[in-house]
């Protein structure tokens, strides 16, 4: 009987975490793959092949224009096959002498380095406008969820105790750029690791500027996938804490619900924070508001915030595109960022996720909702569209920059330099993955 309980507790596993994964990142093949089909036949360019995967084809067809559309046996990645060139990758082309004068016109090659640069990079610019498209129809038709950028309790401690972080707190700029919600708060401290910020905070009326240096944290999720993160130290509205879990109040220790209760009765509704403790360890400075303690007595939880509430905006469709642009900007600079500091070592390239990682992040927001799984297929679209606008050879930002060359030398690279090229980028990338997806085995098993 157990076994028969594993073996479908496996099934399900890999039907919820391997369908997920496969179905988003075949979506985004798709659309990534189809950014170049539809600009090269618009520069009049024939597409042989179009594929899902790689490997062996399962299953395909033949359209009217002569394009075979497939399903391939390995449905990691796809590609489009160019008329003209050698292989799919675009990495060279046939001997010109062997294409017919009446063809010529139809080979990716024998285009204008304009046309082959649009071609190139249409495949990251509809990944970026796939994300941009999704978040916006969900900011406009199912609202955006924001917390109000407010401390409703400070952890003891931590870089915000040392900052001078007060509840109540209203956070409303960060190195003087606007902070409109709690969610703005978070991205800023978890990719800024150790690094400087100047908090700008409205405390009884007043502004007050408090710096801040975030602490670096390496935390591991449920999986055992670690990561670093900068951590402030302030919990955000709405935040309780089981009064079962208190074990100390304003330095004083207590035991039981009974006791906790006692010492902190006197204290909710003043206007003095206060310390507790929780579970022994953490502390946080916390003035809770009677408004949310009315019934004190009958409740099992001691709230901290004073009754702010998440607001759902709702946009118009022009502020909806425009709000989502902003969250795809933000999404590629904390990118850039998190990789340069892998680069300066302020970051472990351990961090550094493979298929394994990603199928698992999938697998947990597909349990969430339809919602929630699109939206982080607009994410990983995100970041699909910049890692192939890096210049490797091989990936699209690697021909764009041949491409810049032949454009301001007059001349293409030649064949036998492009060839070096892509084979150390080919190399290069099955290094990287290699490492990703070991590093995502020995996390998740050892």
């Amino acid at each position: 009987m157990d076994f028969f309980n594993l073996f479908n507790t496996v099934g399900q596993n890999i039907w919820i975490y391997g369908g997920s994964f496969l179905l988003v990142l075949s979506v985004l093949v798709f659309i990534h793959e189809w950014g170049h089909y539809i600009v090269a036949r618009m520069c009049g360019v024939r597409v042989e092949i179009f594929s899902i995967g790689f490997g062996p084809e399962l299953f395909g067809f033949d359209d009217a224009h002569g394009t075979r559309w497939k399903f391939s046996l390995v449905p990691l990645g796809g590609y489009v096959k160019m008329y003209g060139d050698a292989d799919p990758a675009s990495a060279g082309h046939e001997d010109a002498d062997a294409i017919p004068d009446n063809k010529r016109h139809e080979a990716f090659f024998a285009k204008p380095v304009a046309q082959r640069a649009a071609v190139v990079f249409a495949g990251p610019a509809i990944n970026y406008v796939y994300a941009i498209i999704v978040m916006a129809f969900v900011f406009a038709f199912n609202g955006q969820s924001l917390t109000p950028p407010y401390a409703s309790a400070v952890v003891g401690g931590s870089a915000a105790e040392t900052a001078g972080f007060m509840p109540h707190d209203e956070i409303v700029a960060i190195n003087g750029q606007a902070v409109r919600s709690f969610e703005d708060i978070r991205k800023s401290v978890l990719v800024g690791l150790d690094e400087k910020r100047i908090f700008t905070v409205v405390r009884d009326g007043q502004e007050v500027d408090l710096i801040a240096y975030p602490d670096k944290k390496q935390e591991e999720d449920r999986f055992g996938f670690s990561s670093s993160r900068g951590f402030l130290g302030i919990t955000g509205a709405q935040h309780a804490v089981l009064l079962k879990t208190i074990t100390s109040v304003d330095g004083a220790a207590v035991e039981g619900v009974d006791a906790v209760r006692a010492a902190l009765r006197d204290k909710i509704g003043g206007e003095k924070p206060f310390w507790i403790g929780v579970d022994g360890d953490d502390r946080f400075l916390v003035s809770p508001q009677r408004a949310m303690n009315a019934d004190f007595d009958n409740q099992d939880y001691l709230a901290l915030s004073d009754g702010r509430e998440d607001i759902i905006m709702q946009y118009s469709p022009l502020q909806a595109l425009g709000h989502a642009t902003v969250e795809v900007w933000s999404t590629t600079t904390s990118t850039l960022q998190a990789l340069g500091q892998m680069f300066t070592g302020a970051r472990s390239a351990t961090e550094l996720g493979g298929l394994i990682r990603i199928g698992a992040l999938a697998g947990d927001i597909a349990q969430k909702g339809f919602i929630a799984l699109i939206m982080f297929s607009a994410l990983l679209s995100v970041n699909l569209g910049l890692l192939n606008l890096f210049p490797i050879p091989v990936l699209d930002g690697g021909h764009l920059v041949f491409y810049a060359i032949e454009a301001a030398s007059g001349k293409p690279v030649s064949e036998k330099a492009q060839d070096i090229a892509f084979r150390f980028g080919f190399g290069f990338l099955i290094a990287v993955m290699a490492f990703a997806n070991i590093n995502d085995i020995v996390q998740l098993f050892l």
